[in-house]
């Protein structure tokens, strides 16, 4: 069935009409409601996204519902987004924060609940509307997930329509939402991503996700290995930042496959069945579609093993790397490989071969406490972000414990294609206008003095 655009637009235009004219208060009260819907539901609508997208685990898309709404809304609500933001009286600059309009948000089957909550509370705390393409294979709890949210809204007298979703889902649906929108935000595969680029439309997208984990010797391995164990593990290694390949140091490599087997990781070895898995995950040289976000239990059924019942991951030790080894790509399953480094640098060299085979520009993660190794990461590696001695898949979004912007949507810059480098958030939705004075007594420098 066609979807009619322009009524959708129609009301997300006078909705954002009125709620244009908010306070910064009334507007923080609105997305306030947005994120505790997801946290109160968090058992519904956790559950509700596995079930109807088979992938992932129940019970980490309830800590993601209730960790990602806790998380984004104690970020955003002491943030300012209305009218005048920011005065610098030394270069003679008042910041005022205007919105861009109808934000058109196309989403994925692997995040169908905080996803649509992200984009929804940030572009509401810029004073705009939003208009939510769901993905077809998660329909129904994106639905559910706005309907709850606007039930809400209704509660508090917030203007109709400022959230809305599309229920017939489609990829024509999605197109014509991103020529008709102000501004588009794609969180996707490529396509849709490019898609978005070429709409004609301010884009907003993200690059595919390859997370290279770099060991370092200094470390406790009894502490770095479960946290990139649980890295990978969560959600079924359906998260963009999840770990995927790691460098162990060659002195202490026997040791720290030791420590994975210990905490939970099926270490596969000999090539017979490292060429099993290399064709059960990357079929033709792509990624199963029937292994995105599936238990070790249906990897290892596809693949002929018979593996312990508490296994958590898949280790695969490799012996190429980059685009001599397709196990080297993001697998969206529980699968991690694993490779012996000498040098630093040489694990550096190695983590650079893999991102420009594929993932470049998203995340890297580094477990040290050696400045000037993690400094040589985050100089050397191509990449938008690096986390350090946390578990990759649950921080590189943002956490209580480090500063980078709380989201579900990674920007990658010009490495992943994309038009930002950082975590989207509430900023990328607003304009600012600058209001320029005469700064008093402003020194204008001689000739001489430029150019000396």
């Amino acid at each position: 069935m066609a979807v009619n655009m322009d009524e959708y637009m129609a009301r997300a235009r006078a909705a954002q009409k009125e709620f244009a004219t908010y306070t910064q208060e009334q507007v923080d009260a609105v997305v306030r409601v947005i994120g505790r819907v997801v946290y109160e539901n968090a058992e519904l609508l956790g559950p509700m996204a596995a079930e109807e997208t088979g992938m992932g685990v129940a019970a980490d898309k309830i800590a993601k519902c209730r960790g990602k709404s806790g998380m984004i809304w104690n970020y955003l609500k002491d943030k300012k987004s209305v009218d005048i933001i920011d005065r610098d009286p030394e270069r003679g600059l008042l910041y005022v924060a205007k919105p861009v309009g109808v934000v058109g948000a196309i989403q994925p089957c692997t995040n169908p609940v905080v996803t649509p909550m992200m984009n929804s509370m940030s572009a509401l705390k810029g004073r705009n509307a939003v208009i939510i393409s769901p993905h077809p294979a998660s329909v129904k709890c994106s639905v559910k997930t706005v309907e709850m949210i606007n039930e809400e809204l209704d509660k508090i007298g917030a203007p109709k329509y400022l959230v809305q979703i599309i229920p017939e889902a489609s990829i024509e649906a999605s197109n014509d939402l991103m020529k008709a929108c102000d501004v588009v935000v794609a969180t996707g595969g490529p396509g849709m991503v490019k898609a978005a680029y070429s709409s004609g439309k301010p884009s907003l997208g993200v690059g595919a996700g390859n997370t290279q984990v770099i060991i370092d010797r200094d470390v406790d391995i009894t502490e770095a290995v479960p946290m990139i164990i649980n890295g990978r593990k969560f959600d079924n290694g359906i998260i963009c930042s999840g770990e995927q390949c790691v460098f162990i140091p060659n002195d202490k490599y026997d040791a720290v496959i030791n420590e994975f087997k210990l905490d939970g990781a099926y270490v596969i070895s000999d090539a017979a069945t490292r060429d099993k898995m290399r064709d059960v995950i990357f079929p033709g040289g792509k990624m199963n579609k029937d292994l995105v976000g599936k238990s070790p239990a249906v990897i290892a059924k596809a693949a002929g093993l018979t593996i312990p019942e508490d296994t958590k991951v898949f280790l695969i030790e490799l012996e190429k790397h980059g685009k001599e080894e397709v196990l080297c790509d993001e697998k969206l399953c529980p699968v991690l490989v694993c490779l012996k480094y000498h040098t630093f640098d040489e694990a550096i060299d190695m983590a650079k071969d893999n991102y420009l085979y594929k993932g470049a520009g998203h995340t890297a993660s580094v477990h040290s406490f050696n400045d000037k190794h993690i400094e040589a990461a985050g100089t050397k590696l191509p990449v938008s972000r690096v986390t350090v001695n946390q578990p990759c898949s649950s921080t590189a979004g943002g956490s209580y414990t480090n500063g980078l912007n709380p989201t579900t949507t990674l920007g990658c810059g010009s490495w992943g294609g994309n038009s930002m480098s950082e975590n989207i958030t509430y900023k990328h939705f607003i304009n600012i206008s600058r209001v320029a004075y005469v700064i008093k007594d402003a020194k204008i420098p001689t000739t001489e003095e430029l150019w000396s």
